[in-house]
């Protein structure tokens, strides 16, 4: 296909895409509305409230939590269709064997960023809410706005939906030759530390819960991510070895 028509179908996948983005934003709306999705993510922090609500203090903070929380229900409503346009405009310059790989690896991504998100909202929120709202509770009572919340608990379970992509990471860098299985086995230990700073900087509770919470669904994916870098790198040399000897018969 030529140049131009290469740019011709990415623009029409693009726009594909952001109706697909336009149409989720719209049904994430009309659930934000009608199934009242403020209540259910403010249900973690309501037990340390002392029987008040999140209060706000800008007229539009309101208006500004739903709009957000609609658009990321339709992104997440709108991602198959998104991933069908990446997929359907990368395929022509696949080879047969990468087109067998991307689906799973795309249903496991999707997977495991769902998983992360699930992690953070149902079991490291209210582990780190408890331990940073349980100071002083005698002395202060906790004012704590709407803005503040959901921005907390928005990035603490978007960094933990990202952090659990890291077997995709792996199994990608293994399948372009740029990370081997001996080299994972080797640097077992320091995964254990980076897993732990992680978890400390995405859950800034006490090491005895939430980190150790976190550390160890970590550290689990990193183990994983050998035995998928071992299976991929054999198949990688059994590839190269029916490479060679075709080319040597030839």
């Amino acid at each position: 296909m030529p140049f131009l028509d290469h740019l011709e179908e990415l623009r029409w996948r693009i726009l594909w895409s952001l109706l697909a983005l336009i149409i989720g934003f719209g049904v994430g709306l009309i659930l934000v509305l009608s199934l009242d999705f403020i209540a259910i993510l403010e249900r973690p922090v309501l037990p340390y409230l002392r029987g008040q609500t999140l209060f706000y203090t800008h007229p539009g903070e309101p208006f500004s939590i739903a709009m957000s929380v609609a658009f990321a229900v339709g992104a997440v409503l709108a991602a198959p269709v998104v991933l069908y346009q990446v997929w359907a405009f990368l395929a022509p310059a696949l080879y047969k064997h990468e087109k067998r790989i991307v689906i799973p690896v795309l249903i496991g991504a999707t997977a495991l960023f769902v998983m992360g998100v699930s992690l953070a909202f149902f079991v490291l929120l209210p582990f780190t809410l408890k331990f940073l709202l349980g100071f002083q509770t005698a002395s202060l009572t906790p004012m704590i706005t709407a803005g503040n919340y959901f921005s907390f608990a928005t990035g603490m379970s978007l960094a933990m939906g990202a952090v659990f992509e890291l077997p995709i990471l792996i199994v990608a860098l293994t399948a372009l030759g740029l990370v081997t299985p001996q080299l994972l086995v080797r640097y077992r230990r320091h995964a254990m530390v980076g897993c732990f700073v992680v978890s400390a900087i995405i859950t800034p509770g006490d090491v005895i819960t939430a980190t150790l919470v976190l550390l160890a669904p970590l550290y689990g994916l990193y183990e994983v991510s050998i035995v998928l870098a071992w299976m991929i790198h054999r198949k990688r040399l059994e590839r190269e070895a029916a490479a060679d000897a075709t080319e040597s018969l030839a």
